[in-house]
């Protein structure tokens, strides 16, 4: 979103809804975010009613006309979607055009041919990185179980050391790299600059999927030794297909975003001339909205075409790589209003007021608060939405590559040990065959690694930039 609409949303937003003091409001958003909880893990409730909920009892808490909460509610829902809720259904058929083709599958095939032995753990977290990167978290673990169930099958390997390499790889750049659905509203929220803070994800995500991954799988292999479930290989897509894309189309095509987008932010810092034609030029084409766009178009002609899809063909693709993400667009836009609510009642304010007195590093601090609502609640989306929320007024003031920490330091904390209130745990368990001990001492300490390493590399990265 540029810098011009953001100001004209802002001008549209509603007047602060409330003057109460530190107390009251710590205690507004105390019980805001325990109704979110508890209706998400107690009562099982959707996430988007569940906040929406929330939001309505932060604002009456914190002493605010039901009104004045309402639009403040409505306000952040409108401009969350507004900002990154194109660039989420952009992705999201990307990745279909993706798995649908076969394209996905050659590229794993491909890697397998080459890799054997000790270093396919190392293939399989390239394997997930580079098929995580458009795709969400779910349907990456949908689209790699086959892979993962059948190379630990047919090459004798432990499930957990080819398994924990895949999945950590989809988790960190679920949590850690836009254009997913949590980077890009913590982006929008703490105003930080979407190339540089992808550059400086994929800085942190590499080191911390190696440790995450192939090098813990060695100790998570030890600790359950679970061969692969026969039940749970599914068809895979390109079985039913006569031909599919090539290797090298099919990974230029997903990583040409990124390129696009790196290549604006290496522009903005060698130029740093809003009035130089190239800097222009590649303002537009290295923004996410057409980034995303010129993949999906070029998708069409590298993914489809080759895989011998028609024109009839392409819309129905379109609604189906749609229509799983209406939850997600939904969970997000009302994270959202939780956050301007938060805004409109004096909370960043509070949390600015108060931090001033701490010793706690503000990128710390957003970790911890993203760590305690990712336990309370075991959504990562919830958790950086939220604490994007409080921790957004640090970031005035800050560099460009500060505020891009920012956001990694709270994505990192929304990864944080998933246990049985997530979606994801109980998706790993089903698929893996594996018990809830199990998976507490694989996929769970998974995650915790992940959460801590990239929190630690972040503020290493702080001590630098």
């Amino acid at each position: 979103m540029t810098r011009l609409s953001v100001e004209m949303l802002a001008a549209d937003a509603p007047e602060p809804i409330t003057s109460a003091g530190h107390a009251q409001l710590g205690i507004a958003v105390l019980a805001g975010i325990a109704v979110i909880v508890l209706l998400i893990t107690k009562f099982k409730l959707h996430a988007f009613l569940s906040l929406t909920l929330g939001t309505l009892v932060l604002g009456a808490v914190a002493g605010a006309p039901l009104d004045k909460a309402i639009a403040s509610f409505t306000t952040g829902l409108g401009t969350t979607v507004a900002g990154v809720g194109v660039l989420i259904a952009l992705g999201a058929i990307l990745g279909k055009m993706l798995a649908d083709s076969g394209g996905a599958d050659q590229i794993v095939d491909t890697i397998l041919e080459k890799a054997g032995g000790r270093s396919m753990p190392w293939a399989m977290v390239l394997i997930a990185s580079v098929i995580g990167l458009p795709l969400f978290f779910e349907v990456g673990v949908v689209l790699l179980i086959p892979v993962v169930l059948m190379v630990a099958k047919r090459g004798n390997y432990s499930l957990m050391r080819i398994g924990i390499p895949a999945l950590a790889g989809l988790s960190v750049m679920h949590g850690l790299v836009p254009p997913h659905p949590g980077p890009l509203v913590a982006i929008d929220a703490v105003g930080a600059n979407l190339g540089v803070t992808l550059a400086l994800g994929v800085l942190v995500a590499i080191p911390t999927v190696i440790i995450a991954g192939p090098l813990f799988s060695r100790y998570a292999a030890r600790w359950v030794d679970v061969p692969a479930p026969d039940r749970m290989i599914p068809q895979r897509a390109s079985e039913e297909l006569e031909r599919r894309p090539g290797f090298g189309p099919t990974l230029a095509t997903i990583l040409l975003p990124v390129v696009l987008m790196l290549s604006k932010a290496l522009v903005d810092i060698v130029i740093d001339d809003p009035e130089n034609l190239t800097q222009r030029v590649f303002d537009v084409i290295g923004s996410p909205l057409i980034a995303l766009l010129t993949a999906v178009l070029v998708g069409i002609f590298t993914l489809l075409r080759p895989a011998g899809f028609g024109r009839e063909r392409l819309s129905p693709l379109v609604e189906r790589g749609l229509a799983p993400i209406a939850g997600i667009l939904l969970i997000v836009g009302a994270g959202g209003g939780f956050k301007q609510t938060l805004i409109d009642c004096g909370v960043g304010q509070m949390v600015l007021d108060i931090s001033k007195d701490w010793s706690i590093p503000a990128l710390l601090l957003a970790w911890l608060i993203a760590v305690a609502i990712r336990l309370a609640t075991g959504s990562a989306t919830v958790a950086t939405i939220s604490a994007a929320g409080l921790v957004a007024p640090l970031a005035e003031g800050m560099s460009t590559g500060e505020t891009a920490l920012l956001v990694l330091a709270i994505g990192a904390g929304s990864l944080f040990f998933s246990h049985v209130n997530d979606a994801g745990f109980w998706l790993v368990k089903e698929y893996f065959g594996l018990d809830v001990p199990q998976t507490l001492k694989t996929w769970s300490i998974m995650e915790t690694i992940i959460s801590v390493v990239a929190g630690g590399l972040v503020l290493l990265l702080s001590l630098v930039i």
